[in-house]
């Protein structure tokens, strides 16, 4: 069923510039925006090194308060979201007995804060952001590390952010690998948030997706409690999850190596995941990589990347970023409801964010990741990207 809600793209480029010798690249920009009139958005952004795999810099912050039509920044946060040193290396398996061989590294272990989602929460006022923990020794990555959920909260206007946090849990063993970052996240009447995230048992693949329930009082996120732990038994299992609530359902998809998945619930509980298939029955041909919502008071919506006709010359076919309706009760996307969103120019386009901004206006960033290298070579420059949806109706779901 379609909601027959129509609207216009307008894609704007917030930064740009590359040059085949850089070495590092703009990645991950996603926005949180506090309401006013107009409102505030602040979008995070991180540097990635380009000779290696996700080693990531620290959060900096861009910000508009004219709705895009100028831009703020970036300004570094390498104080409080860059790297810090590991000050108890036994959480390391490397250096833990009890896990594994200790290795003697010439560097001692640094953590960060990566795929970070700076979302408003109404009840505190602020923005909170949220993802997850990534060890490093040097510019690697140790093959065997844990995870957490970590966090950091601005101030009223969406400046100072607070110094890196990371939430507990009361079981840390099967908790020992567990994220939250690049997901969309629902706010409960009180506060309460509802945190899709991924974990592996002990570190131990495959990942599990699931939905915390969080309690967050305007400074200390905590965890209260799970719902459904959602696995599939090949490759590495569900992860990367993002939830949205639509007329009373919640839905969560989930990206797997081979596919994409989605589930239906009422936000801790939810059905066995299933495959995501146009209307026609065919399945999506999305895999490996992120898919997340644009939900209209009148209309779900799903942004994916998939085989197309033309982009094999892409990494793992992730651009163009496509949009669609969602059929919320077949769980089915409409095929002929397909536009491109952000057009291919030879760089990836998988890991971006999708926010309402103003009744009128949901906003889906992402930037040009230039890797491998040679790609832009087909005209990608590392464009930080903000395509902003038109409606031709109100959203009523907007905070604004």
């Amino acid at each position: 069923m379609r909601s027959n809600l129509d609207y216009k793209i307008n894609l704007e480029s917030v930064l740009s510039g590359f040059e085949p010798g850089d070495t590092h690249c703009w990645v991950h920009p996603k926005i949180g925006v506090i309401p006013g009139d107009p409102p505030k958005v602040v979008m995070t952004i991180s540097t990635l090194f380009l000779e290696g795999s996700d080693i990531f810099g620290p959060i900096y912050e861009m910000r508009t308060n004219d709705l895009g039509k100028s831009w703020e920044g970036p300004v570094e946060y390498a104080g409080t979201l860059g790297r810090r040193e590991v000050l108890d290396v036994r959480i390391m398996p490397e250096w833990n007995p009890q896990r594994a061989t200790r290795v003697l590294w010439t560097q001692r272990p640094e953590v960060g804060i990566c795929d970070f989602v700076p979302s408003f929460h109404a009840e505190s006022g602020r923005l909170l952001g949220i993802g997850h923990t990534v060890y490093y020794v040097g510019e690697r990555i140790p093959r065997e590390r844990p995870r957490e959920v970590a966090y950091s909260v601005s101030d009223t206007e969406g400046l100072n952010w607070t110094p890196c946090r990371t939430v507990e849990f009361p079981d840390r063993e099967k908790f020992y690998n567990i994220g939250a970052g690049c997901s969309q996240r629902v706010e409960l009447p009180g506060g309460e948030l509802l945190l899709p995230a991924s974990f592996a048992v002990g570190g131990r693949l495959p990942y599990k997706a699931t939905v915390l329930r969080c309690s967050f009082d305007g400074r200390d996120l905590e965890y209260i409690e799970h719902g459904s732990e959602l696995g599939i038994a090949e490759d590495r299992g569900l992860y990367e999850p993002s939830l949205v609530k639509h007329k009373g359902n919640y839905y969560l998809t989930m990206r797997a190596d081979k596919k994409g998945y989605v589930a239906r619930g009422d936000g801790l509980s939810f059905e066995e995941p299933q495959v995501w298939k146009w209307d026609d029955g065919e399945e999506l041909p999305t895999y490996n990589t992120q898919q997340h919502w644009v939900v209209h008071s009148e209309g779900l919506f799903l942004v994916y990347t998939r085989r197309a006709e033309n982009n094999d010359h892409v990494f793992r076919h992730r651009a163009p970023l496509f949009i669609a309706e969602v059929d919320p009760e077949g769980l089915r996307i409409i095929r002929d409801t397909e536009r491109v969103l952000i057009p291919e120019r030879g760089a990836r386009l998988g890991n971006f964010d999708a926010a309402s901004v103003t009744p009128k206006e949901t906003w889906v960033t992402v930037s040009e990741w230039m890797q491998p290298r040679g790609c832009e070579e087909y005209g990608s420059d590392n464009s930080v990207f903000a395509a902003r949806i038109v409606w031709d109706r109100p959203n009523r779901l907007s905070l604004l």
